[in-house]
């Protein structure tokens, strides 16, 4: 019996050494210069730095990106959170030298996160997806902005590296609404490529869902605890071949109606709820003064606009209430 196991654990690692010889590429010139970029002492503070991978199934992208962060970022802690992969993530992960916090099953990118944070001990994270999409070069890139006195580095992308059309479209529409809700350009609010101040991070932890809008929850948290952010333009490239994306069409469709009330009641519900309470106001008002002229009455539907819009006002004031007792518990954590 241990003698199969262990042929197919042998069988196992040439296949990963298969895919290791087919799916590397060596830097181009541009990804080589970036490295040149980074002077030794900022590649000394990689041993402040933990990266955490949230990954199922995603065996054929790490296979790529773990060498290439175990060789790019000298004394960096490298942390794959498995979220009940079934394809030997974990196993190859160990066999590369990474560490790796496994769950049994599948719970959601949001609940890797913080299992990965949990097992983090460096003051700084860098959270990036492990399906090829982002490059360990980047990385150095993201960390050396801290310096700037940043609490919170976003890699950015362009509209070329978004995953879809319909995506990408959704995906503006929330930068320009969150954009305008904290008064400040937010670039790319949904990137799971970022690094943050451990500490910081720790004090939203309770805030962030099991699901995949924990960019949006951790970006607004950020922005209304007063945590400086700042934003890095990343190139993304495709998803290694035998990854597929966990988010589906119909799914997104939710995530959209889901995310646009999250960014209001995460940052300031008010913001969001007074302008939707003065437009049923004024609708109600022009609606009024048009049956005065007209018919000379006072309307049920005039009646139900003043009423909507008192009521959407109120339920605003109160989530405003509920938001700041939120980061107040947050801050004393």
């Amino acid at each position: 019996m241990k003698s199969n196991e262990k042929q197919c654990g042998m069988r196992r690692l040439n296949e990963w050494g298969k895919v290791l010889g087919k799916i590397h590429k060596p830097m181009d010139h541009s990804d080589a210069d970036i490295c040149r970029d980074i002077s030794s002492d900022q590649r000394l503070n990689f041993a402040s730095v933990s990266v955490v991978i949230p990954a199922r199934n995603e065996a054929v992208g790490l296979a790529t990106l773990l060498p290439e962060l175990l060789d790019q970022l000298p004394g960096a802690e490298i942390i794959l959170s498995d979220d009940g992969s079934t394809d030997g993530s974990s196993e190859l992960a160990r066999t590369l030298g990474a560490h790796v916090q496994r769950r049994p099953y599948g719970a959601g990118n949001g609940a890797a996160i913080k299992s990965g944070v949990r097992a983090a001990t460096r003051e700084w994270v860098v959270f990036m997806d492990g399906d090829g999409q982002h490059r360990a070069q980047d990385v150095a890139r993201l960390v050396k902005r801290l310096s700037e006195g940043y609490e919170m580095v976003v890699g950015a992308r362009n509209s070329e590296g978004q995953a879809s059309r319909h995506r990408g479209l959704a995906n503006a529409f929330y930068n320009r609404l969150a954009s305008w809700m904290v008064g400040h350009p937010v670039k790319d609010l949904t990137s799971g490529f970022r690094v943050v101040r451990r500490k910081k991070f720790m004090e939203f932890l309770h805030l962030l869902p099991n699901g995949f809008s924990y960019p949006t929850t951790c970006t607004m948290a950020f922005f209304r605890a007063g945590y400086p952010v700042a934003y890095e333009s990343i190139n993304v490239q495709q998803r290694q071949k035998g990854t597929t994306s966990h988010v589906r069409i119909w799914r997104d469709g939710v995530r959209f109606l889901l995310i646009i009330f999250k960014i209001g009641t995460l940052y300031s519900p008010l913001k969001l709820f007074a302008p939707i309470a003065a437009s049923f106001f004024f609708t109600g008002l022009a609606y009024y003064a048009y049956t005065y002229f007209t018919i000379h009455r006072f309307t049920n539907m005039s009646v139900l606009l003043f009423s909507a819009s008192v009521i959407v006002f109120l339920i605003g004031l109160v989530s405003e209430q509920i938001t700041a007792l939120m980061y107040r518990d947050a801050e004393g954590t």
